[in-house]
């Protein structure tokens, strides 16, 4: 049976954004992300981080640093009792100074791409599914892979609620941070079973 999913940005939704992340000293939790994030998991979502990292074709770090990262701020999560299910990351952008890197893809957010991959190793029903990030090209992801976006107002998402006037385009809702939107998730997501 497909199962409901949670896609979360990284920077600026579960952490502090640093610009291009490159060491893991820099790492800099949001205080309620484990919990958040705990809380997804004991509702039964497949959780699911998607990000963007054009930092890797750019130059500023490799996949393997980015790998490092993830496993640290995996382990980091354990010790709180929260999961993430599965790290999908985009290292492409269309001016990219590594070759390898220089395309345009259909990972990299807004497009669904990441999402889909997760929909390849998951059973997920996008229906019953949201993203969660600060920038209009996750609320963009969202919409174009069926699913509801919320945009936090953590990282780049103030300035974005504050230049719509609070009316997000696309966006299903608006949270103050991650656990808010977690709440709203947990809530909606309720409504929608019993209705189902």
């Amino acid at each position: 049976m497909a199962r409901p999913a949670v896609f979360l940005d990284r920077d600026g939704t579960m952490i502090e954004d640093v610009g291009y992340l490159a060491r893991l000293q820099d790492v800099r939790w949001f205080s309620y992300t484990v919990d958040a994030i705990r809380l997804l998991n004991r509702a039964g979502f497949v959780v699911c981080v998607t990000t963007n990292q054009a930092g890797i074709g750019r130059g500023y770090y490799t996949e393997e640093t980015l790998r490092t990262i993830h496993e640290a701020m995996a382990a980091h999560l354990s010790e709180g009792g929260a999961q993430i299910d599965g790290w999908f990351y985009c290292p492409h952008h269309p001016h990219a100074d590594l070759p390898a890197y220089r395309s345009v893809c259909a990972c990299r957010k807004p497009e669904p791409g990441m999402i889909g991959q997760a929909r390849e190793r998951f059973d997920i029903d996008p229906a019953l599914s949201f993203v969660i990030g600060d920038k209009m090209a996750d609320i963009g992801a969202a919409v174009h892979a069926g699913m509801r976006g919320i945009l936090v107002r953590t990282g780049y998402g103030e300035e974005i609620w504050a230049s719509h006037d609070g009316q997000v385009p696309g966006a299903a809702h608006v949270a103050a941070d991650l656990m808010a939107a977690t709440s709203w998730v947990i809530g909606a997501s309720r409504a929608s079973r019993s209705t189902s």
